[in-house]
């Protein structure tokens, strides 16, 4: 839905399609407008063409719409694998049909995200692949692959406003046309790990060089990632040490205010929530338990540095059947108040004490830090999580 003017079709049996409709409902009127399902149902296994009924179902939608949008994304699904659909047929007819339109091969296969692609890759590259090849180039450089637009003081916009470099994100596009103007930019970052493979590509297709900058959050780890990208532009870093020292000044109030307070962590938060936790660790926070299915590369040194200075911290994998049944607390052992870092956390724990942002909230690097000091500030406030996280999409505020 981030690119703007373009229409999804997803195409798989209702149980699946529950929870994508469920989704566009949450996200308006408008934005249902863009949204149309075809529903496999079980005869359609074994009696029904399967690339006719994309052609023919596609067709249909399309020719009911106002409007030919300039681009379709189409979600295929596991099923479709399994039956040996041939979907090269069905997009290159499709195209003879509707030659004005793109069409984006997405493929929602959660079956084989561990052997193949994960849908949460592939829809990225799929996006960044309706960008067409242009002569024209600019000094203007590419955030791609985010779903939050970066806040105004990230240290990355901070990084390239003095110099003059603009900075487009597909989450600040307005128009198609707009989107389109991506193919122009010198180069790319990114700071989803679900991006690389959309980065390539587009070094391939346009020579635009890419840079990956993991959401890192301790003061050394931001500071190597800023120098990476000041090398990657050939500009010069400023120096840091105000930025720390006001930190660590605000770091020392808050332990001060929120005393023997648990901290939860869920890998909704951040990418990296391991570097997350050894900020907190590092600045006298107890940090009682972590969300996550599983260590990134990215986190690893990380996760042995806890392993090492903080083995009492619990790791919880969400994806397990078990949390189902997992007693809901919002104290810890010790009977203290409890805080949590992402709506999982919140939700695993019981807690009324919580920041319901995913991915870092659109931060970047030292206004992380202290984006995320004013929202520990902000969560001593109770709030009743029921109404945020019982929602079927984000229940953190969209990304529209």
């Amino acid at each position: 839905m981030l690119v703007p003017g373009t229409h999804q079709i997803y195409i798989c049996a209702a149980g699946c399609l529950r929870g994508v409709i469920l989704t566009a409902a949450e996200m308006g009127d408008s934005y249902r407008r863009r949204f149309h399902t075809l529903e496999l149902r079980e005869r359609d296994l074994y009696a029904t063409d399967q690339e006719i009924f994309l052609i023919e179902g596609i067709t249909d939608i399309l020719r009911r719409l106002d409007a030919l949008p300039p681009a379709v994304l189409v979600f295929t699904a596991c099923v479709h694998h399994f039956l040996g659909c041939n979907l090269t047929y069905v997009y290159r007819t499709l195209e003879g049909r509707f030659p004005s339109v793109q069409f984006a091969e997405c493929i929602m296969d959660p079956i084989r995200q561990t052997k193949a692609m994960p849908p949460e890759t592939r829809e990225r590259l799929e996006i960044y692949r309706l960008l067409k090849k242009t002569n024209a180039r600019d000094n203007a450089i590419n955030l791609i692959g985010s779903n939050l637009a970066l806040d105004e003081n990230s240290d990355i916009k901070e990084l390239l406003n003095p110099v003059g470099l603009p900075l487009r994100d597909l989450t600040e596009c307005k128009t198609y046309d707009a989107f389109q103007q991506m193919a122009k930019s010198a180069a790319n970052i990114y700071t989803n790990l679900f991006t690389k493979t959309a980065a390539e590509d587009l070094q391939t297709r346009f020579g635009q060089p890419y840079l990956y900058l993991p959401q890192v959050w301790t003061y050394d780890e931001i500071t190597h990632q800023l120098q990476r990208l000041a090398d990657f532009l050939s500009i010069d870093l400023r120096d840091f040490d105000s930025k720390r020292a006001a930190l660590d000044l605000r770091f020392h109030s808050l332990q001060h205010d929120m005393g023997d307070a648990s901290i939860a962590i869920d890998f909704t938060f951040t990418f990296l929530p391991f570097s997350l936790a050894r900020l907190l660790v590092s600045h006298h926070f107890h940090v009682s338990e972590i969300y996550a299915d599983a260590v990134s590369k990215d986190d690893e040194e990380n996760f042995y540095w806890l392993q090492e200075n903080a083995p009492q911290i619990r790791l919880y994998p969400t994806k397990h059947p078990a949390m189902r049944t997992q007693p809901r607390k919002h104290l810890d052992k010790k009977g203290h108040e409890l805080f949590a870092l992402g709506q999982k956390a919140a939700y695993f724990t019981g807690t009324h004490h919580f920041v319901p942002s995913i991915e870092g909230g659109g931060h970047y690097g030292f206004d992380a830090i202290h984006w995320l000091q004013m929202s520990l500030i902000e969560a001593r406030k109770p709030r009743d999580p029921e109404p945020i996280i019982k929602k079927k999409a984000w229940g953190a505020p969209s990304c529209i």
